[in-house]
């Protein structure tokens, strides 16, 4: 399994247009093959920063995704809204606590 989280800054007035847009799309992306689950974080500090968090079975469904259609109409809708340049990792889970 493969966790990926993101992390995007957006301009403050731009915040309440990424929610609305995330509230429309999410079920999509958690649906999408491969995508077994999917989080979104808000800084607690720096308000305007926030953190997706999902998990796909292989680095080869993540990467469908990020070549679909569903994937071209978020980013189009969301990158225009950054303060700052997104930033994304892949990462392997070694151990989680209940």
């Amino acid at each position: 399994m493969l966790v990926r989280i993101v992390k995007m800054s957006f301009e403050p007035s731009k915040i309440e247009e990424f929610l609305a847009n995330f509230e429309t799309v999410k079920e999509k992306i958690r649906n999408f093959k491969g995508c077994n689950f999917l989080e979104l974080y808000r800084d607690q500090n720096n308000t305007n920063i926030f953190f997706t968090y999902s998990y796909w079975n292989t680095e080869a469904n993540l990467n469908t995704y990020r070549h679909s259609e569903l994937f071209k109409n978020v980013w189009s809708k969301t990158k225009p809204l950054f303060n700052e340049k997104p930033e994304a990792w892949s990462v392997d889970k070694l151990a989680s606590l209940d």
